[in-house]
């Protein structure tokens, strides 16, 4: 059985009573996600949700071609599996592990009960819900109205605040597929922060030199990620805005 302390370090879990999170306890199974697993495809039954403890997962649309770009990141912050209880039994988005770590998983058939017991919980996913469409939506803008660069930038803050710390394993290669750019474009774009001092890059790791300076680099789409966060749901306890 999980512990709970263990399960409040995803932060919706942590956002429940003792009493419903004890009840939640013994059906909640912790897994290692490697980097690159993928959680689930694009149109396959939704078996579990899983609420990320410190693994970042992407949620891409894959293409008929095969080609894919990122929608939108969860980590500790979220859950993954959304469409289950919003009414359907299946996503069009793939679940990749960006960043690897841990997970707790519970079964889809047990989240429809805590749901449909409706209060709290029910009232929790919805708004963390609506946050999600919020960076899903602002992705869209964004990938479609700014340049490389800030969208590198926005990236790595949305990263980071699903992070502890300031230290990120990714290849230039799966953050251009993240992106749905060409690798060339990424390593000009990141050669472009490590140049002005903002990050550092080497051998598939990426550290954040400085924080502050992404930020102001960045567009605005990460500041109505990240306010409509706050907002909806406890604030993360990360620096930034």
């Amino acid at each position: 059985m999980v512990s709970m302390e263990l399960a409040r370090e995803n932060r919706l879990l942590a956002a429940l009573s003792d009493d419903e999170l004890s009840r939640w306890l013994p059906d909640l199974e912790a897994v290692e996600a490697p980097l690159g697993e993928v959680l689930y495809e694009s149109g396959g039954q939704l078996t579990h949700v899983y609420f990320p403890t410190t693994c970042i997962v992407s949620l891409l649309y894959v293409l008929e071609d095969g080609g894919s770009a990122e929608i939108s990141v969860v980590g500790y912050e979220g859950v993954l599996g959304v469409s289950l209880f919003m009414g359907g039994q299946t996503t069009p988005s793939r679940g990749v592990v960006q960043s690897a770590g841990q997970l707790l998983r519970l079964r889809s058939d047990l989240m429809l009960k805590e749901f449909n017991r409706a209060g709290k919980v029910m009232q929790l996913l919805l708004r963390y819900t609506q946050a999600l469409l919020t960076q899903m939506s602002q992705t869209a803008v964004c990938n479609r109205h700014h340049s490389l660069d800030q969208q590198l930038c926005r990236w790595l803050l949305l990263s980071l605040d699903r992070l502890h710390g300031d230290d990120l394993v990714m290849t230039q290669e799966l953050i251009a597929n993240m992106l749905g750019v060409r690798r060339e474009g990424v390593t000009e774009a990141a050669g472009n922060l490590q140049d002005a001092g903002l990050i550092r890059y080497r051998r598939g790791h990426i550290t954040v030199l400085d924080r502050p300076g992404l930020e102001q680099r960045t567009c605005e789409c990460y500041a109505v990620v990240k306010n409509e966060y706050n907002r909806l749901l406890a604030p993360l306890p990360v620096a930034g805005l």
